[in-house]
């Protein structure tokens, strides 16, 4: 594993932290008084990395500092909006989230502690989800009678079905990190302490995947699923096509119809 060092990111506000570890990101939630919890100036914090992310880079970690991995909104910047106060704010946050779901390379969410509210939609927003066996989760913004804006109302169902979303929301129950893992919030489930490594693991695998592919599973893939199947079969043809027409494809099929070619790696 490369040694982590500095790189060239642009300066951040004091609630996060990015390093460079060979050609992956580090993005570090850097507010563990407030167990990470969300303000805005986190929020367009996070734009700002990932709006300047080096083109070298070729897949990006995120996680938290402390005990959790985020709180969610911080509720002291709650102030009283009025309607077109909360959608312009709410729009900032599907703004800044759409740079992580449809950004330059794939994201890797470790989890731990709390991930809740916001910082649930924080890890919905990105590709692959490691969990600690601490993380739990929940979506309390029924109780304190708000709506969620940071996006779940879109991922979420995706990930684990309308109805679970609602079961959240209504009850504000908490669910752990197994119960998580079962209903499809996480890919991955490991033990205290382990999840940055395995995290920084994966994205490592990213990196080494042809960035037209990487490009294709996080752009294109999302949005073949969400249309009608003759539109998602044209698109899927046509971008097999694209993928295996370049140059560097060709080069990997040739290596591993020669025997060159990495062996594929269990989960």
């Amino acid at each position: 594993m490369a040694k982590p060092s500095k790189s060239a990111f642009p300066k951040l506000p004091a609630s996060l932290t990015a390093k460079r570890q060979g050609n992956i990101a580090i993005l570090r939630l850097s507010r563990p008084q407030k167990r990470n919890a969300l303000d805005d100036t986190t929020i367009l914090g996070i734009e700002v990395f990932f709006d300047a992310l080096p083109k070298d880079i070729k897949a990006v970690v995120v996680h938290g500092q402390g005990d959790h991995f985020s709180a969610g909104l911080d509720l002291s910047e709650l102030t009283e909006r009025n309607v077109a106060e909360g959608v312009e704010h709410s729009r900032m946050w599907h703004r800044v989230f759409e740079k992580i779901e449809f950004g330059k390379a794939p994201v890797v969410a470790v989890l731990h502690g709390a991930v809740v509210g916001g910082g649930l939609e924080l890890a919905a927003a990105t590709h692959i989800r490691v969990a600690e066996r601490s993380a739990y989760y929940a979506l309390p913004e029924g109780s304190r009678g708000i709506y969620v804006g940071g996006g779940a109302s879109v991922r979420l169902p995706r990930l684990i079905g309308v109805a679970r979303m609602q079961g959240m929301m209504l009850t504000g129950l908490t669910y752990s990190a197994e119960e998580g893992q079962a209903m499809g919030l996480t890919h991955f489930l490991v033990g205290p302490g382990k999840g940055l490594a395995k995290g920084i693991e994966l994205a490592e695998r990213i990196a080494e995947n042809a960035p037209l592919t990487n490009y294709a599973v996080t752009h294109v893939l999302p949005r073949i699923a969400e249309s009608d199947p003759a539109s998602g079969y044209l698109a899927e043809s046509l971008m097999a096509a694209v993928a295996q027409g370049s140059n560097e494809a060709k080069a990997r099929l040739k290596d591993f119809l020669e025997k060159r070619g990495k062996k594929v790696l269990r989960g």
